[in-house]
């Protein structure tokens, strides 16, 4: 009888000195799965890191907000507006390059007021095109002495005006692929077609003309009566003879 309970007193030690053994055995395993698995997410974490570090070093340098009254260029703030220059060039009525230079800008808070307008347009299948927008006061001087009259060049002896404050553009329409739309007449067209009355204009032509219309008064510009194009931000600012 003591000799059968030893035996079992004996087969139960060996049982547990087993199952511990195994124990130590599994725990070893599972603190080196753990070690690797909190080596491998630490080198994740690192690598997620450098690689926002990268691409946080090729993102664009943010543009530093500047005051309504600053003049900016236009396509550091909408790079799919489409600028046409036209007084950088020499198509344009005078026959002659009026601008020493090729970017349209304007006043930052009219810039922020035209991005609404692209957006808006934009939902319709068009870009806005620019033909026109600040002019340094040595052109319009320049623009007068070519076309002295008022009614389509401002008189440079009555100071500053409309584009020389840099809140005013000259502009159309394109598709997506570049094409302008059908407007009344041409830029600078110097005829009675030119105005907004739009009676003596094609049908699609004067459609075209009232929506661009329409859509720039709601974002706060005011068209001219004699120019179909030209459209100042309803803001005034004060005379700056801004250098480009």
């Amino acid at each position: 009888m003591n000799l059968q309970k030893k035996k079992r007193g004996f087969l139960f030690l060996v049982v547990v000195l087993i199952g511990l053994t195994i124990g130590v055995i599994f725990y070893g395993r599972y603190q080196t799965v753990q070690r690797k698995e909190g080596k491998k997410v630490e080198q994740e974490k690192e690598t997620s890191i450098e690689r926002e570090s990268r691409q946080a070093e090729q993102l664009p340098e943010q543009l530093p907000e500047p005051a309504d009254t600053d003049f900016v260029k236009i396509t550091d703030y909408i790079p799919d507006i489409v600028v046409d220059l036209k007084y950088a060039t020499a198509d344009n009525f005078t026959g002659t390059v009026i601008y020493d230079f090729k970017d349209a800008y304007l006043r930052y808070g009219t810039v922020k007021k035209l991005a609404v307008a692209q957006e808006k347009f934009k939902a319709m299948g068009y870009y806005i095109k620019i033909w026109d927008a600040y002019r340094p006061f040595a052109a319009q001087e320049k623009l007068w002495q070519v076309c002295p009259n008022p009614r389509y060049v401002a008189n440079p002896a009555n100071g500053m005006k409309a584009h020389n404050l840099g809140g005013t553009i000259d502009m159309t329409l394109v598709t997506f692929d570049g094409n302008e739309v059908e407007m009344p007449t041409a830029f600078d067209d110097f005829s009675l077609k030119a105005d907004r009355d739009y009676s003596d204009v094609p049908e699609t032509a004067a459609g075209n003309a009232k929506m661009m219309e329409r859509v720039m008064t709601e974002c706060g510009f005011v068209g001219y009566a004699g120019e179909w194009w030209d459209y100042s931000d309803t803001t005034a600012y004060e005379a700056y003879d801004f250098k480009p």
